[in-house]
């Protein structure tokens, strides 16, 4: 004889107590996770140029496509510059988001510390292959300690630094170029209104990171070199003789074609410091091919600098196989790398 379900108080129906899935139902989360992965084949490729709180401003066949990052990429950063492969809406209309899938290989990174004690690395720009040091003159006075910092990013991220020296309408550049003459650092001059030509003619061809403190000129510079980018341009205090902070993130603009050619430059914020916390000393020296050749002969643990005894450097200077002024210059920016950034 077969029981009767059992009906509780109420008269809400109950299982019978043969019913067995009242018994094997499986907890919660004990779902077994597929091991399958999206293959997103219909992912199109697309580049980073500028990134606001979350939302990422991408070109997409030469569409603007706003997008957001996916979950699966989880903590994992996505940078202007970044190549990148988006599904869903790419069509670029108002009102539609894309998805960010996929972060290829970065062929390069440059990184800054907000102190040399701050082990948080911040990446500036992915893929770059120039790094312009964007220096002013005169108004405000040009901070050498700042420029050999930068220079020692671009170095330890594999760049081309360019110096690019403004406002030489207020101030003889020959002093700042035979500084970094001994280095080979490429350089070109401007002045306010003036014509950007030898300017434009180092930035055709690359993908360029303009990076300085404030009031350099550096957004004047991006306003002449892209009709229409509209970056704010301020004022240098007459006081403290800084510039305030006018652009707010970094952004990445096409140059008008030039001689049959274009290129990027990417426009960065104004910078006060440059950390190199993420900067190995010992791995500086690597950007000067014919200095690390002098160091074989170099006791282990020599760091090449001017203290250093029986260094290799300072056996080359006196049998005459280099110049001193390119080991000073080059132990300049290694202990640029040891101190902390001053004004």
């Amino acid at each position: 004889m077969v029981e009767a379900p059992l009906v509780p108080k109420g008269g809400y129906e109950q299982y019978a107590e043969y019913d067995h899935e009242r018994y094997d139902r499986p907890r919660r989360h004990t779902r077994p996770r597929t091991k399958d992965r999206p293959t997103y084949d219909d992912a199109v490729d697309g580049v980073v140029v500028t990134v606001d709180r979350g939302r990422l401003t991408t070109l997409v066949n030469g569409r603007t496509v706003l997008a957001m990052k996916a979950r699966p990429l989880g903590r994992k950063g996505v940078v202007v510059g970044d190549r990148v492969r988006l599904v869903g809406d790419v069509s670029g209309d108002e009102g539609t988001l894309a998805r960010i899938v996929e972060v290829e290989e970065r062929a390069t990174v440059l990184r800054r510390t907000a102190d040399d004690d701050d082990p948080v690395e911040r990446v500036i720009v992915a893929n770059a292959d120039q790094l312009v040091v964007v220096t002013a003159l005169a108004d405000p006075e040009p901070r050498r300690r700042l420029i050999d910092r930068a220079l020692v990013a671009a170095y330890d991220a594999g760049m081309e630094p360019l110096l690019c020296l403004t406002k030489s309408d207020l101030a003889d550049p020959a002093g700042l170029l035979a500084a970094y003459r001994p280095l080979g650092v490429d350089a070109v001059v401007s002045q306010r209104d003036g014509d950007l030509s030898e300017v434009r003619d180092r930035l055709t061809g690359r993908m360029s990171v303009l990076v300085g403190h404030s009031g350099v000129g550096k957004s004047t510079l991006v306003n002449g070199l892209v009709p229409g980018a509209d970056r704010a341009i301020g004022k240098v205090n007459a006081v403290t003789g800084r510039g305030r902070h006018t652009s707010t993130s970094a952004v990445m603009l096409e140059l008008p074609e030039h001689d049959g050619a274009t290129g990027w430059i990417v426009d960065t914020p104004g910078i006060r410091s440059f950390g190199l916390a993420h900067v190995q000393p010992a791995n500086l020296i690597k950007a000067f091919p014919d200095l690390e050749e002098l160091t074989d002969a170099c006791p282990r643990g020599c760091t090449h600098g001017e203290t250093e005894p029986e260094c290799g450097l300072d056996e080359a200077i006196e049998d005459g196989r280099t110049e001193a002024e390119r080991v000073e210059s080059f132990r300049r920016l290694l202990a640029s790398r040891e101190r902390a950034e001053g004004d």
